[in-house]
């Protein structure tokens, strides 16, 4: 482990990998904040830990798989000069999925529903939440792995650089959650962009690639108005002497 820190080009790699994987796991959060607030309030922080956690895991079982990681770039079926491979199923599955969950989740916030016993919004089981963490933190991680593996051949940078940024995650989803869940329109707009990345995936996986600058900048963009929006809320609503 010492050798492979002694060289620059991994000292390099390891700091890009880290970064990459942070940036990256905004979402992530953003869909564990949105998922386990469908579980009851005492259950609401271990959802969000198990979730990270099998996030971890998937993420490390998907470095460990290396080859099997390459392959799935390889057409397994061609239709008229359209190549079909493993990942653009995999991407297409998990556009689909964020697209429906989002979607029924602003339907849930529009219709009123506060995931009480009365207001018609069930309540969702942990190991339910967690699974569907997991599942769509494969899809989300797949591409970054798929970096990774390129721009290093060492699996010790490669899994530190995930220990950390799921070490943030951790850091970071208590309030992510907490702001998320007291702020209604905050909410509304994470929900939207979780169907971007949704829309963003299923592009990806029909061959249309969408540069990530574009959905960085309309994330930004809109996080930018919703922040002056609070702010002039918050104006309006301190006393005047």
């Amino acid at each position: 482990m010492f050798e492979i820190l002694s060289s620059p080009e991994n000292w390099a790699s390891l700091l890009t990998l880290t970064v990459l994987e942070i940036v990256l796991g905004v979402d992530n959060i953003i869909f564990l904040a949105i998922l386990a607030a469908r579980l009851p309030k005492d259950k609401q922080k271990l959802g969000r830990r198990l979730g990270l956690i099998a996030a971890l895991a998937t993420r490390l079982a998907l470095l460990a798989s290396v080859a099997w990681i390459v392959t799935l770039s390889e057409p397994i079926l061609t239709i008229e000069g359209f190549g079909i491979s493993w990942r653009d199923i995999m991407l297409l599955v998990g556009g689909l999925f964020l697209i429906a969950k989002s979607t029924l989740e602003i339907h849930a916030e529009v219709e009123g529903g506060d995931g009480d016993e009365n207001s018609g919004v069930a309540k969702a089981s942990l190991w339910m939440v967690v699974s569907q963490i997991a599942i769509i933190d494969i899809v989300f991680s797949l591409d970054t792995v798929m970096t990774a593996v390129g721009m290093s051949d060492h699996f010790e940078i490669m899994a530190f650089a995930v220990l950390t940024a799921v070490g943030v995650m951790i850091f970071a989803a208590e309030p992510v959650a907490a702001f998320v869940e007291k702020h209604p329109t905050v909410k509304m707009l994470a929900l939207s962009f979780l169907i971007l990345i949704g829309v963003s995936l299923i592009a990806d996986a029909l061959h249309f690639h969408i540069p990530k600058a574009y959905l960085y900048f309309a994330v930004a963009f809109s996080i930018g108005v919703e922040s002056l929006n609070l702010w002039a809320r918050g104006r309006r609503n301190i006393p005047k002497p």
